[in-house]
This record gives structure tokens, C-alpha cells and sequence, in this order.
């Protein structure tokens, strides 16, 4: 950092250094203190539907409208990130998802809640997309699994504090958790303003020879494919099933109290920060796929475990399992869309299209497997989960290794290489 005029330099993210950016720090803080929030929220968010006196399904809907609003969203949050720049999006999406989440503690029925949860998504692929892309525009290639896989544990340290918290403020009140959920999204959008406001490399490029990647340039590349099939078997998973289901699951089938899936999202949590860093650093040495492939098949075998546990100690064990497979999952599968798009390349809709895979997938999932568990058992929503993890990794067998080869790491290839070598 230059001590005179306070901005940060590109060295530390220089071709072959071993160090990380700054600014990707500080994304990682910001991360942190959002995961946190969203931890307070997510057991309380299904049992607080469940009081407006609706159905298993319609309480699922509640996390769906979420995702819908992200889905639908998506492809303009792209279009936003390659116009205006990471920074002003990020900073304006965090801002929606704050006042939206406050509208919620003062929900007075169940159809306002669900428009607040929708119109928070609109914001939170704001800051999804562009946080990505601006975490894929700061560090090197040959750092970009320990990058993701730092990034992802700011977030699954958030959600390993913000689910014990939230429990506790469930005895207070189920409109608790979204006031300082609120708050904790304030603060994320001083952190993020406060430490990027003069840096040189985290402003916006003004080079209009950048190359634009586009979707269909991307979808060329089986690799690229792959990871969608995997983003939309994790967003299934991990931001669907995990979110509306476990804490039902816990209340209605374990018969413990709405506090202990506080506790039990936590532990899912506990397990993917276990693996993240190990998962980032093994995908820069070994490869993208060996790791996701590893994800896929532990992620499987965990979630499906889940669904056939009847008591507390095997429940938790499972649930661990679990989260250690969406853990060694998450750093590789950004990384291999990392590597389609290059570092020099404009790929604000390809990063949008990715994320979009997963919100499909966190769309599909509380419904889906809320009707099951409603017309069959808990144990059928959680098998068909871990399912579609097994049929991602049958994606993933053909598709091309993507890490850059150390000689020619600097120049980093955009996708236009990639394709031409996937063909």
C-alpha cells in the first residue's frame, strides 16, 4: 500500500507471487460478516413462515422466492457489472438485501414476506455476480483456488456464528434475526466502501480492448457446462434443501427444538470451512477436477445419509459429511469458471449465467423436495438430492482440466484458447 496516497498496487497479485491481493481480504471480510447475518436468519426464516399457518410447501416457497428474484435477475446483473464496474453493484446490491431483510421482521402476513424475500434476491445477485467477478479480476490464475476457497470460508465462518446466534435469538423472537440481519449488512457495505474507496487495482478497468467473453462462447467449453451442472446440484443442496428442509427436519422428525437447527446448519457449516482451504490450495496443484469430482461423490453420500438418520448422533455425523463434500466442492468449480473467462476478460453475463445454475437449482429444490417430503417422507427429498450430485459428476467425467500451466500462467487464457482446445 503506498503510505502517501493510500492506494493499493497490483504487486501482490503479480504473475508468480505468492501472495494474495489486499482487496480479496477484504472480500472476504465482507463475506464474513454477510454469511453471518444470513446464518441468523436462515433457521428462523422456515419456522417463521410455518406461523402464518401454511403447509411444509409453502413455507419452502418462502426460500424459493428468494432464488426466483436472482434467477429472474440474473442476466441484467450482468449486463450491470460489465456497464457500471464491480464496486457500484456490489455496494448497491448489499444495500437492497439490508432494507429488504429489515421489511421482513415487520411482515404481518405470509404473502408480504414472501415479496420482501423476492425482492432481496434481486439485490443479492447484485453483489453475488459482481463479487465474483471482481474476485476473478484481482488474483492470479495460479491462486485462484486458494482465493475461491478463501472467499468461501469467510462466508462458512459467517454461517457457522450466524446459526448459534440465531438460535439463541429465537427465543427472543422470530422477527428477530432479520433486524440484525439487517444491520450486518450495513455494515458490510462500509467495509467493503471503506477499504476499496482508493484502490488502483480493485477500480474499474478502463481498457475498452478487453475482451467481452460471451455465454455462448463459454457454453462451447464442456468444462464450463460441467460447472453449471455441479453450481445447480450444490444450489439444490446446499441453498435450497439444506436451508428449508433441515431445520423442519430437525423440529419434526428428530423432535428437538427450533434452536438445535440453529445448531445443526452450523455443524453443515463447520464441515465446509474444514475443507475450503484445503480444497482451494489442492485444486492450484492437482487440478479443478479430481477435486470436484471428489466434492460431487462425498457431497452425495452425505446428503443421502441425512435423509436416513433417526437419531441426533447420526444425524450430525451425516450432516458433517455432508458439508466436507460442498466444502472440497466450491473452490474448484469457481475456479474452472475462473479459467473459461481469463483474467483480462469482460465476463459479467457468463459469471451470471453460472450463478443462475445455482439459483435454478435453489429454486427447484425446497419445492421439489417439500412435495416429497410432504407426499412420501424426508427420507425420498433427501435422496433425490444427493441424486442429482451423483448425475453432476457423470457430467464432469468428459470434461477438459482448465488450470493453467505454470510456463504460461501470466498470460492466463481467456475462453476464445479454451475453446479452441476443448474442441
Amino acid at each position: 500500500m503506498d503510505a502517501a496516497s493510500g492506494t493499493t498496487t497490483a504487486a501482490s497479485g503479480a504473475p508468480g507471487s505468492k501472495r494474495l491481493p489486499r482487496e480479496v481480504w477484504v472480500l472476504v471480510a465482507a463475506n464474513f460478516v454477510i454469511a453471518a447475518g444470513f446464518g441468523l436468519v436462515a433457521p428462523a426464516l422456515p419456522t417463521f413462515a410455518r406461523s402464518f399457518d401454511v403447509s411444509v410447501t409453502a413455507a419452502s416457497i418462502v426460500v424459493s422466492a428468494f432464488a426466483v428474484a436472482r434467477l429472474v435477475f440474473a442476466p441484467a446483473a450482468g449486463r450491470l457489472v460489465t456497464m457500471l464496474g464491480e464496486q457500484k453493484i456490489y455496494l448497491v446490491g448489499i444495500s437492497i438485501v439490508a432494507v429488504t431483510t429489515g421489511a421482513c421482521a415487520f411482515a404481518a402476513e405470509y404473502w408480504q414476506l414472501v415479496v420482501f424475500r423476492g425482492v432481496g434476491g434481486i439485490g443479492s445477485t447484485m453483489f453475488t455476480v459482481s463479487a465474483i467477478a471482481l474476485l476473478i479480476r484481482l488474483t492470479p490464475p495460479h491462486l485462484r483456488g486458494r482465493a475461491s476457497g478463501l472467499w468461501g470460508t469467510g462466508f462458512l465462518l459467517g454461517n457457522v456464528m450466524g446459526p448459534l446466534l440465531g438460535g439463541g435469538l429465537l427465543t427472543i423472537s422470530l422477527r428477530a434475526p432479520f433486524l440484525v440481519y439487517a444491520g450486518a449488512l450495513f455494515v458490510a457495505v462500509f467495509i467493503v466502501w471503506w477499504f476499496l474507496r482508493h484502490s488502483t487495482l480493485a477500480a474499474r478497468s478502463t481498457d475498452d480492448k478487453a475482451p467481452t467473453i460471451t455465454v455462448r462462447q463459454a457454453l462451447r467449453h464442456k468444462a464450463y457446462i460441467a460447472a453449471m451442472s455441479s453450481s445447480f446440484a450444490n444450489g439444490w443442496a446446499v441453498f435450497g434443501v439444506r436451508v428449508s428442509l433441515v431445520p423442519l427436519f430437525v423440529t419434526e422428525v428428530l423432535r428437538r427444538d427450533d434452536a438445535f437447527a440453529g445448531t445443526a446448519l452450523a455443524v453443515f457449516a463447520a464441515g465446509n470451512v474444514v475443507m475450503l482451504l484445503v480444497s482451494g490450495r489442492l485444486a492450484d496443484t492437482l487440478g479443478r477436477k479430481p477435486i470436484v469430482l471428489g466434492g460431487l461423490l462425498v457431497s452425495a453420500g452425505g446428503t443421502i445419509w441425512v435423509g436416513l438418520t433417526d437419531t441426533v448422533l447420526t444425524f450430525m455425523i451425516a450432516t458433517v459429511v455432508a458439508g466436507l463434500g460442498a466444502g472440497l466442492l466450491a473452490p474448484p468449480m469457481q475456479a474452472t469458471v475462473a479459467d473459461v473467462i481469463g483474467s483480462d476478460g469482460r465476463g459479467g453475463p457468463v459469471l451470471a449465467t453460472f450463478q443462475m445454475s445455482a439459483d435454478i437449482g435453489a429454486v427447484l429444490g425446497p419445492i421439489v423436495a417439500g412435495l416429497l417430503a410432504d407426499q412420501l417422507s424426508y427420507g425420498v427429498a433427501f435422496a433425490v438430492t444427493g441424486a442429482l450430485c451423483l448425475v453432476a459428476a457423470l457430467v464432469w467425467l468428459p470434461a477438459p482440466e482448465t488450470l493453467p500451466k505454470a510456463e504460461s500462467s501470466a498470460d492466463d487464457e481467456t475462453v476464445s484458447v479454451a475453446v479452441q482446445e476443448s474442441r
